[in-house]
């Protein structure tokens, strides 16, 4: 049992910041406060509709009653005969008596004063109905009927408004509770990836960091030094260029968009990737053919290097990696560690990493993504896990 309590506890808990949780309590008390203004209208409305429902027919009901009587009492001194009421004046929940021109009370089981006057109205908890209609037949000139149902009739009602009132609201509120919270979760995520994202990326400036830090501390620098540093910057220079695209969102007027040589791009990319590849023995294969295409040579820098880097990153010691341009199509193929057909959708997704093997925070895909909508070109992934995975673009 108190296992199921813990989950129970922990599947609904809301770990929120403090803005969050304002947010949230505003958003459920605005929805539950207009529920229940909206709730109590209609209850009211009801109610109102109920009461003037069963009050009319309460009215007509003894207007029937009073009108039997009348007639039974001409009827009874027109025919010289003597007048029988008994089943009327045994009737449940009514008081029925008869009174003279002077109002006294000639017959009757009602109890206390009554107004004579003809009409129907309300008489403290009762509503009474008098009748004159009988014209002195029998020494009666007034019939008055008292009914005490009505009253009852009108608490049941209220308290079954009130307890299906409560058993809505109840329900509203358990609704407006998770209507919160889905509310609220989408800011809750992105609050989370972006903690989750300053600290990948902190984790990333470091080891660099560190690197040249450690390198620099020596007067002269040795061969392996040196690399060292070369690594270091290179990754620092990826992370600063992914960084601007994505938060800087470079605006068109800063592309220069010209007929680019690919080929020649990609060749010159390659010597930056040259320490890198060769520290975990990547054999790096090409087969390359020239092509021009009219897009920004620093956005086109982005796409490549951040496919390749991908493939040298997750890739298997002394693996390799085939680059291919030909026919106006560009793949990047590696042996590498590959992605789950389930995943393979998710990748391009901002800040979604598919593997906690190495490295990264999750935003270079997203920015691959947005250069091939930019530019118009396609592309398509065929991934294998633990074979290796292939990203094609068509110009």
């Amino acid at each position: 049992m108190e296992n199921v309590i813990i989950k129970f506890q922990k599947e609904y808990t809301i770990d929120l910041t403090r803005s969050e949780k304002v947010t949230f309590i505003r958003f459920l008390s605005l929805y539950l406060g207009a529920s229940f203004i909206l709730l109590l209208l209609l209850s009211l409305l009801y109610y109102q509709n109920e009461k003037t429902l069963h009050l009319d027919l309460a009215k007509t009901k003894m207007e029937n009653i009073s009108s039997q009587i009348s007639s039974k009492i001409i009827f009874a001194h027109m025919m010289d005969r003597e007048l029988d009421i008994d089943e009327y004046l045994q009737m449940q929940g009514y008081e029925i008596a008869f009174y003279d021109k002077d109002g006294n009370k000639i017959l009757g089981n009602s109890t206390g004063k009554t107004k004579l006057e003809k009409g129907f109205y309300q008489d403290n908890n009762s509503y009474v109905l008098v009748d004159n209609s009988t014209f002195g037949h029998l020494g009666v000139f007034y019939i008055v009927i008292k009914e005490k149902l009505f009253i009852t009739l009108v608490e049941n009602i209220k308290s079954k408004i009130l307890i299906v009132f409560l058993i809505i609201y109840s329900l509203i509120s358990i609704v407006g509770y998770f209507l919160a919270k889905l509310f609220i979760k989408p800011i809750k995520d992105e609050r989370e990836k972006l903690n989750n994202f300053i600290k990948d990326t902190t984790h990333e400036l470091n080891t660099p960091i560190s690197a040249i830090l450690m390198s620099s501390e020596s007067k002269e620098l040795t061969s392996k030094q040196l690399e060292r540093v070369k690594l270091a910057v290179h990754r620092i220079s990826e992370i600063y260029s992914d960084l601007t695209y994505i938060f800087l969102e470079e605006k068109d007027e800063n592309r220069v968009i010209s007929e680019l040589e690919l080929k020649a791009v990609i060749e010159e990319q390659l010597n930056y990737f040259e320490v890198i590849a060769q520290k975990k023995k990547i054999n790096i294969s090409l087969d390359l053919e020239e092509l021009r295409y009219k897009i920004d040579k620093n956005d086109f820098i982005r796409l490549f290097n951040n496919i390749l880097s991908n493939a040298i990153k997750y890739n298997k010691k002394e693996g390799k990696v085939s680059i291919l341009l030909k026919d106006k199509t560009l793949s990047i193929k590696d042996t590498g560690i590959g992605i789950e057909k389930k995943k393979v959708d998710d990748i391009f997704n901002r800040y979604y990493r598919a593997t906690t093997e190495q490295g990264g925070f999750g935003i270079g895909l997203n920015i691959v993504q947005n250069i091939c909508k930019a530019y118009n070109i396609t592309f398509k992934v065929d991934s294998q896990l633990k074979k290796g995975t292939t990203f094609t673009f068509t110009f």
